[in-house]
């Protein structure tokens, strides 16, 4: 006699807890990013990872450990792999241009990476439950571009007059914006035109400015 098996949500079978564990990882990215952290919740992302909601609670005990989580693997598959690929590079226009292009590599290979860190930055000032926690994907952004730019200095790559924090903080915005667009609006092609054409401006090669006509 022949019974049939019916496979039931829950540990896939012949799936190693590593496996599992970025399964979920990866589930409560696209949840977060959707959702937002007050309205994502467990049985949401079970459903999503089609697992169950207790395999959920056996990996994380509860939704702000699952959240911290997805916040590190989220950082370390962009960010860093962003100030990784800059790291050979030697001018500040090199750099950044190697950083995005990183960043954008990476942020094909895990979906919803953009938006997650959109979204999560937006949490860590508004939601009382994170605010109180580090976060990571902005200070380690903002500590790349701060050694940049004051390598830059040091070398005199930059305008005596530039100042240092305002041009730090302005090329946060750059950054943080692309990251929103690769997030929310453009489709891969149009971040990565957007993407090529910032690298020109950054190297002022975009604009070709003249003098008007004489009249």
């Amino acid at each position: 006699m022949t019974q049939t098996l019916r496979r039931t949500r829950g540990r896939p079978r012949a799936a190693n807890g590593s496996e599992t564990r970025e399964r979920i990882i990866r589930a409560a990215r696209q949840v977060f990013s959707e959702l937002g952290y007050d309205a994502a919740t467990f049985q949401a992302i079970a459903e999503r990872a089609d697992l169950t909601r207790p395999a959920i609670n056996h990996y994380f005990a509860n939704k702000r450990a699952l959240y911290q989580e997805v916040l590190t693997a989220t950082n370390a598959a962009l960010i860093t792999a962003g100030v990784a690929a800059a790291a050979t590079q030697t001018t500040l226009v090199d750099r950044l241009s190697a950083f995005l292009n990183g960043a954008l590599l990476a942020h094909r290979e895990y979906d919803s990476a953009a938006a997650f860190l959109v979204t999560s930055m937006l949490e860590s000032q508004r939601h009382p439950e994170l605010s109180q926690d580090a976060y990571p994907p902005r200070d380690d952004v903002r500590t790349f571009v701060r050694a940049a730019v004051t390598e830059a200095v040091a070398e005199g790559h930059l305008d005596p007059s530039t100042d240092p924090d305002i041009l730090v903080d302005m090329l946060l915005v750059l950054m943080f914006g692309v990251g929103f667009y690769a997030g929310f609006v453009g489709t891969d092609a149009e971040v990565t035109a957007v993407v090529g054409k910032l690298q020109k401006l950054l190297s002022n090669n975009l604009w070709k400015l003249q003098e008007p006509a004489a009249i």
